[in-house]
C-alpha cells in the first residue's frame, strides 16, 4: 500500500506523511491524556467540574458547550471515550491539522447546542462522545465529498470497526445523552462538506463529443 499523500511522500504542503502522522499521534495522545488529568481533578475536588456541563435551555449555559466536550463523569466514562476518540481523531488529524481543529470546533459546536435545545429538564450533559460521533460521521463520509478513493475505502474501514456505534444515536438508554451523539454525527456529518477540499469544488463536467 502506498503512501497516503502523494507518490513523492509528501503531502499538499510539502510535509511528510510520517511527520504528519507523528503530529497526528501526539496530538490526540496529548487530547486524551488531557482527559484523563480533567477527570482527576474532577474527582479530587468532588466533582466540582461537572458544573461546567451543559443544562439545557439556560442562557449561561451556551458558555458550557465547549468545555463539557472535554469533561466526565467517572473513570468508567472516560475510559470508554478515549480508544475510539484517539483512534478515529489520529485519523482524521492526518489530513492536516487546520481542517482537523476547523471540523472538531463544528463538531462540538453542533452536539453541544443540540444537547442545550434538546436535552430534559433537570439533566447535565458531560463528555466527550459527541466528538467521538462526529468524527465517526466524518470520516464515513469524506472520501465520497472529496471524491477520494482512498478515503472511501478509510471510511468503510471505520464503518466496520466502528459503525455500531451509530445505535447510539437513538433513545435506548436514559442515561446516556442520544441528543450528544446524533446532533454530534450530523455536525461530523456537515463538517466534511463545509471542509471539503478545493478539489471537489467543481462545476459541471464538460460533455465531449468526437
Amino acid at each position: 500500500m502506498g503512501d497516503y499523500w502523494t507518490t513523492d511522500r509528501t503531502t499538499d504542503n510539502g510535509t511528510t506523511g510520517s511527520a504528519r502522522a507523528l503530529t497526528a499521534g501526539l496530538l490526540m495522545a496529548g487530547w486524551v491524556a488531557l482527559l484523563w488529568v480533567l477527570e482527576g481533578i474532577d474527582v479530587a475536588t468532588g466533582h466540582a467540574l461537572d458544573t461546567y456541563g451543559i443544562s439545557p435551555r439556560e442562557m449561561a449555559e451556551l458558555r458550557d458547550v465547549v468545555p463539557a466536550a472535554f469533561l466526565h463523569s467517572g473513570w468508567e466514562h472516560v475510559a470508554s471515550n478515549s480508544v475510539p476518540l484517539l483512534v478515529l481523531g489520529f485519523i482524521a488529524a492526518l489530513a492536516g491539522l487546520r481542517r482537523f481543529a476547523a471540523v472538531v470546533l463544528t463538531i462540538i459546536l453542533a452536539s453541544g447546542i443540540g444537547v442545550w435545545l434538546t436535552a430534559p429538564e433537570n439533566t447535565i450533559t458531560l463528555g466527550a462522545s459527541g466528538v467521538v460521533f462526529g468524527l465517526l460521521g466524518y470520516l464515513l463520509v469524506r472520501g465520497f465529498v472529496d471524491r477520494r478513493p482512498w478515503d472511501v475505502l478509510i471510511g468503510i474501514g471505520v464503518a466496520v470497526v466502528y459503525g455500531s456505534l451509530l445505535w447510539g444515536v437513538l433513545p435506548t438508554n436514559t442515561g446516556v445523552s442520544w441528543q450528544g451523539h446524533l446532533f454530534g454525527l450530523i455536525g461530523g456529518v456537515a463538517a466534511a462538506f463545509l471542509f471539503r477540499r478545493p478539489s471537489a469544488r467543481r462545476g459541471p463536467d464538460t460533455l465531449v463529443t468526437v
